[in-house]
């Protein structure tokens, strides 16, 4: 028998579990939401825990901009033991000895400040001829990567004791704190890989806000767990709002550009009926008016 969905619109901010996938998690939550439409807005991996927001109904084509966001981490490296995939789920490829201090380390991690590039990992999702990395590096080969460019723009020293060195991190999409990790312990001379990664901040949201599977099950229906749901706008409130008059938003609903005040910036805005009614995406031409973009069912 064909399980019952029904449209569910809004942003679910989920503490994800350690050892759990993405998808494992996006599933779980849209069976207890019965939702129609899912999406998450960019992967954890099995080894991570913490925010990953997941857009149901019309959020999912808000998506994007959740994807393209800033992230943050809580994470501890080991160091004195480097793996192939740069994280403990890995094999072992050296160990070494550790004999750094706090001094050292500070010193280190300021060339991984700011604007870098960085070389993907074998074992990641980035793809070579149309063929996952992860997937060559399953079958012991290798191939040619190129740098990424990625900004960094917090790499913090939270503790270090014996081999166990614990960060904070804010950067760019596309970052891997893997790689982070393993470029770190070359710097360093003993080699690092990823012990535990927590993913504490993506876009404008915190981990504070997020709930956890269990609690999400706890609830007694599906009505009282969309009641959590952040409305879909939230995910691009770094967006300038722009409201229109219900003559213009009834145009631009049919697909047109329509006058929108004077003194806007041409790019993304948000748009509103006047009244508040969220209407979706627009941006703004170089003659001041207004073409949708993304408009949102509501």
């Amino acid at each position: 028998m064909a399980r019952y969905t029904r449209d569910v619109d809004g942003i679910l901010l989920l503490d994800k579990p350690r050892g759990m996938s993405s998808n494992h998690a996006l599933q779980a939550a849209r069976r207890l939401l019965s939702a129609r439409k899912a999406g998450h807005t960019g992967s954890l991996d099995p080894l991570a825990s913490g925010l990953l927001p997941l857009c149901f109904g019309e959020a999912t084509k808000l998506s994007q901009f959740l994807l393209d966001a800033d992230k943050g981490y809580w994470a501890v490296f080991r160091l004195g033991v480097s793996t192939d995939t740069y994280d403990a789920d890995g094999a072992v490829t050296a160990t070494r000895p550790v004999n750094v201090t706090a001094a050292e380390v500070e010193r280190a991690l300021g060339a991984f400040r700011g604007a870098i590039e960085q070389l993907p990992p074998m074992y990641s999702a980035v793809k070579i001829g149309g063929q996952p990395l992860y997937k060559l590096a399953r079958a012991g080969e290798t191939a040619e990567r190129a740098l990424r460019p990625v900004v960094v723009r917090r790499f913090e020293l939270l503790d270090l004791r014996g081999d166990r060195l614990e960060v904070a991190i804010d950067c760019s999409k596309g970052t891997y704190v893997r790689t982070l990790a393993h470029d770190l312990g070359e710097v360093l001379g003993c080699g690092a890989h990823v012990a535990e990664l927590r993913r504490v901040a993506s876009g404008g949201f915190r981990i504070e806000q997020a709930v956890t599977l269990e609690a999400l099950e706890a609830l007694p229906d599906p009505a009282a767990r969309e009641a959590l749901l952040i409305p879909s706008d939230r995910a691009v409130a770094q967006l300038p709002p722009v409201e229109l008059s219900a003559n213009a938003a009834y145009y631009l609903c049919q697909g047109q550009a329509v006058t929108a005040g004077a003194g806007l910036a041409p790019g993304w805005v948000r748009l509103y009926e006047a009244g508040g009614r969220f209407l979706g995406l627009g941006q703004v031409l170089s003659d001041g008016r207004v073409t949708p973009k993304r408009l949102v069912r509501t």
